[in-house]
């Protein structure tokens, strides 16, 4: 009847409409201004994400202006003043936050809507481990200020102290309200969270230039225990006489706890950048239910991801013992390095040509909806790979062109190609997985639903009925149970009394129904893992010393020691956050299959 009735009233505004032109043409000039102002409605949105996004662009710029003015030898930017402006920022981003916790705070009634894509418990959980050890490195900090004291600035102890107050609360803050979606104070609060943006990505950029300079100061040094004693570099400034003996301890510490606090900032920043991207947007809440995460039946991925972790610790420490050591012990250091790498990156590349064929023999389309979260981290991937791929084709054509002939020369050829094909299919593994869409015996998931979807209206699950639904009395062809099948026949009664005596109990056939092993999710979620922990070990390598592009001299030969050393500075860190943010994508894809 509602349906006949709205029916009734459309042919009936189409009959005025063609009746009385005159009518609809004064319509037509009532509806133009509505039409621009519905044009315009999005005119201060937009223009507040552009001026909140050049605010943060040319604050970047201020703090790389800054950072490279202190990295010069005369350093008219000293190191104290690059602090005080990172305290600055600091400081203003925890103002924002306070004032955004004490407004939820005051409309703790009103309902918030949230992103249930920006990110996941096990991800804020990783970024608490990491600040974790970046609040370490802020203690080391401090235990090297007390010991110089007397010849350093005081900046050096304020700056620990608000950092690490800053992660605390930052903490506080990912975990409680990154998933918010904000609809109020919106032109504020979009430079608010825009300033938290890259105040994490000048965070990040203070500590590569800080662990580039380490680096720099290793290389250099060995190039000098080698008998290369005429090249021109920045040496650090004089350390001062301490007071302590814990000094050198905490100063050598700094430097391994550089690439946890590093991950750390970069993180913040992209799951900073999707709250903002969230600001104003209308959420789809359609969706609600969680992923199970199942891991039965892994043995292979696991076992293999294990040999790959074990064997990098002992190349790790292979590899800085004979740094110091004599060429040949150099060259073989160099060369099992080369080998490792090689193999591992074969690997990588068959399983991620594996997974890749396992997709396209089922022809499943992508999904297209819109996820701010899931573009970022496709985003993220590719822009990440840029760094890798310029040091490998670097390296290509040094290996071509060089007049030296080590042991390892076409060896770094080889790793150098696999390099550039393994992030190629890695890429389009991770993209295939988070943009496909669940095959159709997959969309009916055997297990039940929790409790808060049980009486959800909007859930996915829920059939198209007014009022409160229970699941209990709908049939698994999402119907309801009709009481008249009863007076059918006798077939009908018996199979009405069988439902009605299965619904007086609490439905636990269900719970127990086994889904059949798929041999393909197996395989997929065993190349995942695997790819998870190869990853993992190609971080570790690079982030604590084994960075054979320093020392193999080939393409320094090329390019020159300072066009080498700035592609160094700048594709390394890329090449370290890929790694890391490859870790978490493929935890996602090991979810989603």
């Amino acid at each position: 009847m509602v349906e006949h009735g709205a029916l009734d009233i459309m042919c009936l505004n189409k009959y005025r409409h063609s009746s009385s032109s005159s009518s609809s043409s004064e319509n037509d000039k009532k509806d133009i201004p509505k039409e621009k102002i519905s044009l315009s409605g999005d005119y201060p949105k937009k223009t507040a994400e552009f001026l909140s996004g050049q605010y943060g662009t040319n604050l970047l710029l201020v703090g790389a202006a800054m950072m490279l003015a202190n990295a010069y030898r005369v350093r008219i930017v000293k190191e104290e003043h690059l602090l005080s402006f990172l305290t600055c920022l600091m400081i203003l981003q925890l103002l924002w936050m306070l004032w955004y916790i004490l407004v939820r705070k005051t409309h703790k009634n009103s309902r918030t809507e949230r992103d249930v894509h920006a990110t996941s418990s096990w991800i804020r959980g990783g970024l608490s481990l990491l600040a974790v050890l970046s609040l370490i490195m802020d203690s080391f900090r401090i235990g090297y200020y007390v010991g110089d004291q007397s010849c350093v600035s005081a900046m050096l102890a304020v700056y620990p102290v608000i950092h690490a107050t800053h992660t605390i609360a930052q903490v506080h803050f990912l975990w409680f309200h990154i998933k918010d979606v904000i609809k109020s104070f919106e032109t504020f609060e979009r430079f608010g969270v825009i300033h938290a943006v890259f105040t994490n990505l000048i965070l990040w950029g203070s500590g590569v230039m800080s662990e580039a300079e380490h680096f720099l100061s290793n290389h250099m040094r060995r190039l000098t225990i080698v008998g290369y004693e005429n090249l021109t570099t920045v040496h650090p400034e004089s350390l001062c006489n301490c007071t302590t003996s814990a000094c050198s301890l905490f100063l050598s510490s700094l430097s391994y706890l550089y690439p946890f606090n590093i991950e750390y900032h970069i993180f913040v920043s992209a799951l900073l950048f999707v709250m903002w991207k969230n600001i104003g947007r209308s959420i789809d809440l359609a969706h609600k239910k969680k992923l199970p995460t199942k891991t039965q039946n892994l043995a292979v991925g696991p076992i293999m991801g294990l040999l790959a972790l074990g064997s990098t610790i002992g190349i790790l420490v292979v590899y800085i013992s004979n740094m110091d050591d004599s060429i040949s012990a150099r060259q073989s250091a160099i060369t099992m390095f080369y080998i490792y790498g090689i193999v591992i990156l074969a690997f990588m590349c068959v399983a991620g040509a594996s997974g890749l064929v396992i997709y396209r023999v089922d022809h499943v389309p992508l999904d297209t909806s819109k996820n701010p979260s899931r573009q970022l981290d496709i985003e993220l991937l590719f822009g990440s790979s840029i760094g890798a791929w310029l040091m490998s084709w670097c390296s290509v054509v040094a290996v071509v062109g060089t007049d030296s002939n080590p042991p390892y020369r076409w060896m770094n050829f080889a790793y150098s190609l696999l390099i550039v094909l393994e992030k190629y299919l890695q890429n389009l593994f991770i993209v295939e997985s988070l943009y496909r869409e669940k095959e159709e015996g997959e969309r009916e998931d055997p297990e039940l639903p929790s409790s808060s979807e049980i009486f959800s209206v909007s859930s996915s699950l829920a059939p198209p009925y007014n009022g409160i639904i229970n699941q209990g009395f709908d049939t698994p062809d999402r119907s309801c149970v009709n009481t008249e099948n009863r007076q059918d026949d006798n077939g009908q009664v018996h199979e009405s009394l069988d439902v009605r005596k299965s619904l007086e109990g609490p439905l636990p056939v269900e719970n127990n129904i086994e889904e059949p092993l798929n041999i393909k999710r197996q395989i997929l979620k065993n190349i995942s893992v695997f790819l998870i922990m190869c990853n993992m070990s190609l971080w570790i390598l690079p982030a604590f010393g084994c960075r054979p592009q320093y020392d193999n001299g080939l393409e320094e030969e090329i390019f020159g020691f300072n066009i080498w050393t700035t592609v160094l500075n700048i594709a390394i860190p890329l090449s370290l956050f890929y790694r890391m943010h490859s870790v978490a994508s493929l935890w996602e894809v090991f979810r989603h299959v």
